[in-house]
């Protein structure tokens, strides 16, 4: 019987075309373990996107606000990696935040919720609220007035309320905004701030869970500092309504630092 060269030499092409396929899967594969990493390492040594769920830091973060927080500000703790699985204590390469700092940080009561605050205290300092009014180290911290906050709630309804400019020592100068000077964290006992812990506070005075219910935050549970906005909506648009997406994206908010 003859030997069919023309078989051996179609069956030789069609292994040798499917080797291109096998290896396009392979590289597709190693491609994406490789952006996979990289986008690992941004999260965990770089920036980290989070959003905001909750209005206690309004005026200055709006609920729907998407940003950056820099991980390399502040240093690294277990709590900069995913799911706080690093093998060590403390911090490495520490940098110490200023006051008037906003930052994200692991609830010190389970270390594993994030918060977004504003530190107003420092290590060694004394803190108190009086009548509204934040004291530090028993000087009142000067707020001045200005155009009231307004904004609508999800009903619909007109929202209005007081607004003030307040100037932390060291000369930061933020926005606050409260319902009235004689809510239940209006009036507190002088908080001591530990060493190696920071006072965080939200700007919306009368509506954030912060260090005057949660106590003082430890340095390594700092995640890093917020440094600007990315995207932000104002939440009337479902993901599906893709039709109401401009409508409900606040474009103004773009790229705006976090002060």
């Amino acid at each position: 019987m003859a030997f069919n060269f023309s078989r051996l030499f179609a069956a030789s092409s069609q292994r040798k075309k499917a080797k291109p396929a096998d290896g396009s899967w392979s590289e597709t594969i190693r491609t994406v373990l490789y952006a996979g990493l990289i986008a690992l390492g941004i999260r965990t040594f770089a920036y980290e996107p989070f959003n905001i769920p909750s209005g206690s830091m309004i005026p200055t973060l709006l609920v729907g606000d998407y940003l950056f927080v820099s991980k390399f500000s502040l240093g690294y703790s277990k709590h900069s990696f995913p799911f706080s699985m690093a093998p060590f204590s403390g911090r490495i390469f520490k940098t110490e935040p200023e006051r008037g700092d906003v930052v994200v940080f692991k609830l010190p009561t389970d270390n594993k919720t994030d918060y977004i605050k504003r530190l107003v205290g420092l290590p060694g300092d004394r803190i108190q609220m009086k009548g509204g009014l934040l004291f530090i180290n028993g000087e009142p911290v000067k707020r001045e007035r200005i155009a009231d906050y307004v904004a609508r709630d999800e009903h619909g309804n007109t929202l209005r309320m007081v607004q003030y400019l307040e100037t932390l020592p060291g000369g930061r100068v933020h926005p606050i905004i409260e319902k009235t000077d004689v809510w239940y964290l209006d009036d507190t006992s002088e908080f001591l701030v530990p060493a190696g812990h920071y006072f965080a506070m939200g700007d919306n005075r009368d509506n954030s869970q912060d260090s005057r219910v949660i106590g003082s935050v430890p340095s390594e549970n700092l995640v890093g500092r917020a440094e600007f906005l990315w995207f932000s909506t104002d939440g009337s648009a479902s993901f599906f309504e893709f039709w109401r997406w401009p409508f409900a994206t606040r474009f103004a908010r773009f790229f705006q630092p976090v002060r």
